[in-house]
């Protein structure tokens, strides 16, 4: 705000006053209060092995640890972007690379959809530990049982002996005893049949 210094003069001329006032403005410095503490400043993250995102691919995932199933997703990498590594996995399959807005900024990524963009030696990195899940799944049993049918348990039917087997036996009967075999009379029938038929052959010569 400007401010200034008014200053009024008396003037007497033949018996009339007059007053002129000037205003003279004063020039005051301004002191503003000047930012105290540090000012950040901008590091670049080291740079080692750096790998590249196929072309080909859109996009691919990077996950918390080095498997698909085992570990969340938390991130994207885009075709042909380049990101710091820093080791692999046991098996090879899985690179650990700088991700930044993570936990350690860090993640792993599929090794087979990027290319090593410039040469160095990766060491292996131990796996982190699998996430505990939030909660574990349990069936409610009263649900469970409005879906399985109960099942009424059935008593073993009991042993029965079966009835004791009747064995046919031959006895021997005495009053056949003194009595002609039939077999006998039907072997003297016949072959007296045939004597009679031999003498009316002969006969009819």
């Amino acid at each position: 705000m400007a401010r200034g210094l008014k200053v009024f003069v008396f003037v007497f001329l033949a018996g009339w006053t007059f007053a002129l006032a000037f205003f003279t403005p004063l020039h005051l410095n301004a002191f503003a209060q000047q930012p105290t503490g540090s000012i950040p400043t901008v590091t670049g993250t080291p740079q080692g092995v750096v790998v590249a995102v196929y072309l080909d691919l859109a996009q691919i995932n990077v996950y918390a640890g080095p498997s698909t199933y085992l570990y969340p997703p938390i991130g994207i990498l885009l075709a042909g972007q380049e990101v710091p590594a820093y080791g692999t996995s046991e098996d090879g399959n899985w690179m650990q690379i700088y991700y930044p807005g993570v936990r350690d900024s860090v993640a792993w990524v599929y090794a087979p959809y990027v290319t090593i963009k410039k040469n160095g030696d990766l060491p292996v990195i131990e796996p982190p530990p699998t996430p505990t899940p939030a909660s574990t799944p349990t069936i409610n049993p009263t649900l469970a049982a409005a879906f399985i049918a109960p099942e009424t348990p059935t008593r073993l039917p009991t042993f029965t002996a079966p009835a004791p087997m009747v064995i046919a036996t031959f006895v021997d009967d005495a009053s056949s005893v003194g009595r002609v075999p039939m077999g006998l009379l039907i072997v003297g029938f016949g072959f007296i049949g045939m004597l009679g038929v031999l003498i009316s052959f002969l006969r009819g010569r």
